[in-house]
């Protein structure tokens, strides 16, 4: 019986190091028989995901974002992006509205649309934020 792959990545909270996301999972991927088209929906959510950590975390913009992608046997990946930021208003993560937010907010929306599941929550520290997605990596 083989267990859960789990890969941990910590890193400063700007978006030169979002690359490295996306380069750990299409290496964890790569394990699974991933459907392109599902890993490529993942990529684009896991690099809104962590944007938006960059983005909104932290006021002066120093501090670290911890993704944590779990890819199951059955090709059932989770992705945890979390900060230790400033924290959100509940109502600032509602569905997206274009008329009214534009282009802000966009990630999110792309988020839901990929993802099987998705929770937003205070980390159990209670400070900053922990996104939780899932979704199947096969077609």
């Amino acid at each position: 019986m083989s267990a859960d792959t789990s890969v941990t990545l910590v890193l400063p909270a700007r978006p030169e190091y979002l690359l490295l996301a996306r380069l750990a999972l299409t290496g964890l991927a790569r394990r699974s028989e991933a459907d392109e088209e599902a890993l490529a929906d993942v990529r684009l959510a896991v690099t809104e995901a962590a944007a938006n950590a960059c983005k909104h975390a932290y006021v002066d913009g120093v501090g670290d974002v911890t993704i944590t992608f779990v890819l199951g046997d059955d090709g059932r990946l989770e992705v945890v992006v979390e900060d230790d930021g400033i924290g959100f208003e509940r109502d600032g993560v509602a569905d997206w509205r274009p008329d009214e937010l534009g282009e802000e907010g966009m990630g999110l929306a792309i988020i839901r649309a990929v993802a099987d599941e998705v929770e937003i929550s205070p980390r159990a520290s209670g400070l900053g934020t922990r996104l939780c997605f899932t979704r199947s990596l096969r077609g």
